[in-house]
């Protein structure tokens, strides 16, 4: 039995310690969870188990020796120096997203755990989604052909200004370091990156901080990228619109795929584009599609690659891979990649050009403590 500890029961911390609570991850307990705020340690008290061991710190119950793993689910700038202390202890890790607020902040992670033979993954919750898994094995299999263009409009991520409200660290360059790209839309810069497996070479992007809210950060973002095949991407997100969209478009030699409203929708080519290009004699004229869709009912399993799990589905892989050596579907070092998206993007806007990749590290590092130095919100004892 791998005994568990949750480091931070805020929002998320206290849904992943209310599950693990009640027994759905086969093979693991809730042992122990740590919070510095006394009221956030007294819910624990109230609706998780009386007995289960509370510390008002995470080296406390680092030091406790009542835990085998932890799960991180502190604000973002915490997340690096709180997994390396909990790899130093012994600890496997799950952090919650980001990795890192910046990518230099997270880079020694991965290796640290190698070291120490631990365990480290990241909450990547979708992942476990089928449609994208089933995208990501079209484009690995060769099926789609070479990719030309992918458009993601993602803005189904709207928050209230309530929300915002909820905690002094949130939506300040000083408590969170970024807005939309670091809180909502990690999980899709990690599945761009994911699915097509690649990175561009360089990007530009274009942002808005507090268009529709009170707040320090971006909530309106639109970003444009070039792939070393000449293939581009346009990715755009933001927490002001409602009702929001969640489409997915990818132009590529064998067609066209459209990933919307939980379905994958496939105008598949009778004949590659390019091939086409090469050999028709007719002038006017196009190559012949059929399309082909694969619908995803909502709460129900998924006919192509079974149910979607989120967060209990990385959290039990996770468990798995301490228990048993399961390979892990999110490891840990891919929140760099992600992040090394969203780390382009907000230097592009801030510097009002275009962003090579990988990016200039401690150019983006002294941008952003420039802006912290003038936030209103916590700054963290780093």
């Amino acid at each position: 039995m791998v005994r568990i500890g949750v480091v931070g029961v805020g929002i998320m911390g206290s849904e992943h310690a209310g599950y693990l609570d009640r027994g759905d991850i086969a093979g693991a307990r809730l042992t122990a969870v740590a919070d510095p705020d006394p009221a956030r340690l007294a819910w624990a008290k109230t609706h998780l188990d009386a007995n289960l061991a509370r510390f008002g710190s995470a080296q406390d119950l680092y030091r406790s020796d009542l835990c085998d793993g932890v799960i991180i689910a502190a604000p973002h700038f915490l997340h690096p120096p709180l997994v390396m202390e909990a790899l130093d202890h012994g600890l496997h890790v799950l952090s919650e997203k980001p990795l890192a607020v910046y990518t230099a902040a997270a880079g020694a992670l991965g290796e640290a755990a190698r070291s120490k033979g631990r365990v480290f993954a990241i909450m990547y919750n979708q992942r476990t989604n089928p449609v994208y898994q089933k995208i990501r094995a079209l484009i690995a299999q060769g099926e789609l052909g070479e990719i030309k263009r992918v458009s993601w409009v993602v803005t189904d991520w709207y928050r209230p200004q309530s929300y915002y409200d909820l905690g002094r660290w949130r939506a300040t360059w000083a408590g969170e370091g970024g807005g939309v790209l670091l809180n909502q839309a990690p999980h899709q810069l990690d599945l761009w990156q994911w699915m097509f497996g690649a990175m561009p070479v360089r990007l530009r992007a274009f942002m808005a901080f507090g268009k529709y809210h009170n707040i320090e950060v971006e909530d309106d973002v639109t970003a444009y990228a070039e792939y070393a095949n000449g293939a581009t991407a346009t990715f755009i997100t933001s927490t002001g619109e409602a009702p929001g969209t969640n489409r997915l478009e990818i132009a590529a030699d064998q067609g066209k795929l459209v990933v919307e409203d939980g379905k994958i929708t496939w105008w598949k080519l009778s004949i590659g584009e390019r091939q086409f290009n090469r050999e028709y004699q007719g002038g006017h004229g196009h190559p012949e599609a059929d399309m082909v869709e694969i619908a995803v009912p909502p709460g129900e399993p998924n006919p192509v690659h079974g149910p979607e799990t989120g967060h209990r589905g990385i959290t039990q892989n996770w468990v798995n891979a301490i228990a048993h050596g399961e390979a892990l579907l999110a490891p840990g070092e891919d929140g760099l990649r992600g992040l090394e998206l969203s780390n382009a993007m907000h230097l592009s806007a801030w510097t009002d050009d275009w962003v090579e990749v990988p990016i200039d590290g401690e150019r983006f590092e002294s941008l952003l403590r420039q802006k912290m130095a003038a936030s209103r919100g916590p700054h963290w004892n780093l």
